[in-house]
């Protein structure tokens, strides 16, 4: 029933049997989903077209672009924090993955300080063979040098997480019947650009967005999977070059506790010293500071050994995700923008 003049706003509308009423449906814009049409329509319905009755991936209905679906400055973990530059891709700054570091590797010696003080049994020979007074010159690098590669590990699983997003993006139209070429080709990186805030930062919408624009400027379709295949290559050579830290953490690990084992030994046998003198007594005195500089030489080995094995580990795991996002993207071109060219009739040049 409508209001009468001067009454009151009528109240908020309820839900009526599971249901929004139709005024409170129209006061609410609904947020667009990839793939489906209005409410009560057919996928598709209401969306601007192609030549060809094919959807025009670059508008929604009535001609607006589609909504910014992915943002690398407002998604990505580095971006979020607002301090330093991005990493490009799946690279992660180095300064930020220190920083993080250091404040890392001081909790957890402190931890270890709190174990070898306080703890008893176990916990007190764990943290014996971090803090001990005669190990800390190994084993501090070595802690640092082993959260440094863990915390590039952990940023790359959310940066690499976000790169994946990609994939779920109708960046080129699903439609059997759509084709690319110098035409078409222009509405789609319309579509691609409306998605994301920079294609340039997302692995397979930059793929995609080069093959395309030469594409739509130079009309080689025969170029298109040559585009593709070189910038795979890069992407490749890109996500190698970002794990190049963390071999380095991986080799350096192992040798600072190789240093601590040759130090702990050339302690020990500075401190075996019985002046020549026969007496039992002052040889058990002097195996004392032996064994301690024993101890220093194998704690410290065995953590170098012990880091450098469990990074060693998550970067294989990680490089493996990463290799395979890499070749989902290899069939994604293959699949949405190879499969689809096609030489556009009367235009001897585009062949």
């Amino acid at each position: 029933m409508d209001p009468t003049p001067g009454s009151p706003d009528p109240a908020p509308p309820k839900f009526v049997g599971g249901r929004i009423p139709d005024g409170a449906a129209k006061a609410a814009p609904l947020r667009p989903l990839q793939g489906k049409g209005p409410p009560g329509k057919p996928p598709g319905a209401g969306v601007a077209r192609l030549s060809g009755g094919v959807a025009d991936p670059a508008h929604g209905p009535g001609g607006r672009p589609a909504l910014v679906s992915l943002s690398w400055t407002q998604q990505d973990i580095e971006n979020r924090l607002g301090i330093f530059k991005a990493g490009r891709n799946t690279s992660v700054n180095r300064v930020l993955a220190l920083i993080v570091a250091i404040l890392c590797s001081g909790l957890f010696l402190g931890v270890m300080a709190l174990f070898y003080h306080r703890g008893s049994g176990a916990l007190f020979r764990l943290g014996q063979g971090f803090v001990r007074e005669g190990n800390l010159f190994a084993t501090v690098p070595c802690t640092l040098c082993f959260f440094l590669g863990l915390v590039i590990l952990a940023v790359k699983v959310f940066k690499l997480r976000l790169q994946r997003r990609a994939l779920d993006l109708a960046a080129v139209p699903q439609h059997h019947d759509f084709v690319l070429n110098e035409t078409t080709a222009k509405t789609v990186l319309e579509r691609l650009r409306s998605l994301v805030d920079d294609a340039r930062h997302f692995i397979l919408l930059n793929r995609i967005d080069r093959a395309l624009s030469n594409l739509h400027n130079i009309g080689g379709v025969s170029d298109v999977s040559t585009i593709l295949q070189t910038q795979a290559e890069n992407d490749e050579n890109q996500v190698a070059s970002s794990y190049a830290l963390i071999n380095a953490m991986i080799w350096a690990i192992p040798v600072l506790g190789f240093v601590g084992t040759v130090l702990g030994l050339s302690m020990a046998m500075g401190k075996f010293n019985i002046g020549g003198a026969a007496d039992v007594s002052a040889i058990k005195d002097s195996l004392g500071p032996v064994v301690a500089g024993l101890s220093t030489a194998f704690e410290t080995t065995l953590v170098g050994l012990v880091f450098a094995l469990v990074l060693h580990l998550l970067s294989d795991l990680m490089q493996e995700r990463e290799t395979d996002f890499l070749d989902e993207c290899n069939d994604y071109c293959h699949a949405h923008v190879v499969s689809k060219l096609r030489v556009k009739r009367g235009n001897p040049a585009a062949e």
